[in-house]
């Protein structure tokens, strides 16, 4: 993979409405992370929203500005991330138009959520090019900005793969450019003698030996040339690794944890469960809605005993209680000492605290909506220098550059 993208880590969300606490516990505390040691490209993915909603397309615009401010009220900080919206950057479009007439349909058709959605949302028409192509688009988003990790769930690692095989399929096929020895060795003279004999010797002795300490040391040392040119330094990196001109980099899938954050019954928490609460839904709202959850069937009357592992309650607890919290559930509600109500409420103020920063941040933005339209605006323009570096060089492979 090439150094360019390493540090650069891109993710997205279909706008759906208001985030909620499977999102925060799921998603967005990692990204919260991810920003501060990445350079990180989160976006608003509004066409993804249309493969399995074309037809209801009116709530993806404020869809879009609800989870923005959802971002930014849990703290993405548009300081340290660029944030964006994918239909604004239409260099997604373009690279995945090109990249669908290098890609075998049967690589789309093995995807495994190609036949799971299908068989999950059987009351939509899901036998549209869209849906089908949708894993394609999505490879395009991380391929256009070169991005070297993506953070995802287990289940999102064969749509990274895709992409790696299609990047790789594309710089096979684009990536021996005519007289690219002869280039890769112009552009390391442009670094001056003394350090075109430092890349040549890096080069020779991982060539000669394998040796992975000389390929680091070689990308590491490419990566300080601030001199030369995008395109140089890929020539310098292919010829360093004995292969072509590497155009796009393959992408890493970076692994996130796993949302231990239940649904009100249990389950994971999602809308299409009707067991979600919200980021930013009110203390009244989120305290009904835990006082009423269900709680282990066993425990009838005030005096039953219960078993914590069979409660939903309990999954809230090992999300926001410490251990002596934790060991007073277990010994309470085997015991009966405690009652479902009493067990409850330390569940129900931890929830009220970590959300209370988050709806008082979310407030301000919504009083200010100008502000988070700025944020978009320079996300996206950012976003698209970016993206348009890179479909330059594709068409230029491609024989798309006319002039």
């Amino acid at each position: 993979m090439s150094f360019i993208g390493e540090k650069r880590v891109l993710s997205g969300m279909r706008p759906t409405g208001q985030l909620h606490l499977g999102h925060l516990h799921g998603v967005l505390k990692n990204w919260i992370n991810l920003q501060h040691e990445f350079e990180c490209f989160f976006f608003v993915a509004d066409w993804h929203a249309l493969t399995t909603h074309y037809e209801d397309p009116g709530i993806i615009s404020q869809s879009a500005m609800d989870i923005v401010v959802d971002w930014l009220a849990a703290g993405v900080n548009p300081g340290e991330a660029t944030i964006f919206v994918q239909s604004r950057v239409p260099e997604h479009a373009e690279l995945h138009l090109l990249l669908s007439m290098l890609t075998p349909i049967s690589w789309l058709e093995r995807v495994p959520t190609y036949k799971d959605q299908q068989d999950k949302l059987k009351e939509k028409d899901l036998s549209t090019y869209g849906f089908l192509g949708y894993p394609l688009l999505q490879a395009a988003d991380i391929l256009i900005y070169r991005a070297g990790n993506v953070p995802v769930g287990e289940d999102q690692v064969a749509h990274i793969e895709l992409a790696r095989e299609v990047a790789r399929r594309f710089n096979y096929i684009y990536g021996r450019e005519t007289g690219f020895e002869e280039k890769a060795e112009a552009a390391a003279r442009k670094m001056g003698k003394k350090n075109a004999k430092l890349y040549f010797d890096l080069r020779k002795t991982y060539q000669e030996t394998g040796e992975p300490d000389a390929l680091q040391k070689g990308r590491a040392f490419l990566e300080g040339m601030q001199n030369l040119s995008l395109g140089d330094r890929e020539r310098l990196l292919g010829y360093l690794e004995g292969g072509g001109k590497v155009i796009l980099p393959e992408p890493q899938a970076l692994l996130t944890p796993e949302s231990k954050m239940p649904g009100l019954d249990g389950e994971k928490m999602s809308k299409s469960y009707d067991n979600v609460i919200s980021l930013r839904e009110s203390p009244e709202s989120v305290t009904q809605k835990l006082r009423t959850m269900p709680t282990d069937p066993a425990r009838v009357r005030r005096n039953d005993p219960g078993d914590p592992n069979k409660c939903p309650v309990w999954k809230f607890h090992r999300v926001y209680s410490d251990q002596d919290v934790q060991s007073w559930v277990q010994e309470g509600c085997r015991n009966a000492g405690i009652g479902c109500l009493e067990c409850k409420q330390p569940v129900i103020d931890a929830v009220l605290k970590e959300q209370a920063p988050i709806r008082e941040r979310a407030q301000e933005f919504l009083n200010d909506p100008e502000t988070v339209r700025g944020i978009i605006d320079d996300g996206c323009e950012m976003a698209r220098g970016i993206a348009r570096e890179t479909l330059d060089e594709v068409r230029e492979v491609m024989g798309l550059r006319h002039r």
